[in-house]
């Protein structure tokens, strides 16, 4: 266990504010995450240096089409999370008891160097509520000339989120749906400060943003109208937005999105945004980046494997147009 950062006492009881939920946790508890307990007046983390998965992964998987495209990045991992969405499809590790091992900062360090990875991405459960394990290795990380990525579902306090931007080059965030109600009654939540760290993260760093269409749920024309708008409004339209396949998983047995409603939610997307993308299906198409200019094919892919790349130090070969990539 290591001290947390970002609480306070109050009334013999520890306040946690690394998360909107800020969790008033009684001696011997633990907070909404499962991963923080107060011992004897102090909040620690349970899974400081205890990491459930390790791999090296194409960058494309996380997804992040506009960071290094066609590179490797060593990917890792805790338990737990703050939300407690019934459709996650990690949910072995964010929320049961998964498994984990011992590793530390240095360790994962030498690992990614010695697997020619470009750096580090924190994922597969929730990054942030590994906020210490993931502070410190983003940290030395980046002295060492290494990258860092989180995937994320957004779920943070302004303060601990200006500590950590510094050290973070991209972020893949969930945005799981465009209504407050959706997230209250699915993740345990709230929209706004999703919204917040959106808005606050693409000051400092590369920003992809990830939706989940879920038929009957977050999947209506209206709401996929109001998300786009506020992307391209609020964050810009070359901010790389993917609408993901969901099936069934977990605590959810709904049946899988259509292709239809997916393609249907891309063109939606496509009048007021330059870079929108389908995962989950075999689609070149629509997992291809074209020039916003002139529409020529920039970055073609195949699953997670690149088959043609037309940019060179982030201008569209064909026209000169500044492409929102970072490489």
């Amino acid at each position: 266990m290591k001290e947390a950062l970002f609480y306070e006492v109050v009334d013999n009881k520890i306040r946690c504010l690394l998360c909107p939920h800020r969790c008033l946790i009684k001696e011997d508890k633990k907070g909404i995450c499962g991963r923080r307990i107060n011992k004897e007046g102090k909040l620690y983390s349970i899974i400081y240096e205890e990491c459930s998965s390790l791999a090296m992964d194409p960058i494309e998987k996380k997804p992040l089409y506009h960071f290094y495209p066609g590179s490797r990045i060593l990917s890792l991992g805790t338990t737990g999370c703050n939300f407690k969405c019934p459709f996650c499809q990690n949910w072995h590790i964010s929320q049961g008891e998964a498994p984990t091992n011992k590793i530390d900062s240095l360790q994962i360090i030498s690992l990614a160097k010695e697997e020619g990875s470009i750096g580090l991405a924190y994922t597969y459960s929730e990054p942030l509520i590994w906020y210490e394990f993931v502070l410190e290795t983003a940290e030395q990380a980046q002295k060492e000339g290494l990258k860092n990525v989180l995937v994320t579902n957004g779920y943070i306090n302004r303060k601990p989120l200006l500590r950590l931007l510094p050290y973070l080059d991209a972020l893949s965030i969930d945005l799981k749906a465009f209504k407050d109600s959706f997230y209250k009654k699915y993740c345990g939540g709230s929209l706004t400060p999703v919204l917040k760290t959106i808005e606050t993260s693409k000051r400092s760093a590369l920003v992809e943003l990830t939706t989940l269409i879920i038929p009957g749920l977050n999947d209506s024309q209206e709401e996929i109208k109001a998300l786009v708008q506020w992307v391209s409004s609020q964050v810009g339209r070359d901010t790389p937005l993917h609408f993901s396949k969901y099936y069934p998983q977990y605590k959810m047995d709904i049946p899988p999105t259509s292709v239809e409603t997916l393609k249907k939610a891309r063109s939606i997307a496509l009048e007021k945004l330059d870079y929108v993308y389908i995962g989950n299906i075999m689609d070149i198409e629509s997992n291809t980046t074209y020039c916003p200019a002139c529409k020529k094919v920039i970055i073609k892919r195949s699953g997670y494997r690149i088959l043609e790349k037309k940019i060179s130090h982030r201008r569209c070969t064909y026209c000169g147009f500044e492409i929102n990539v970072v490489e």
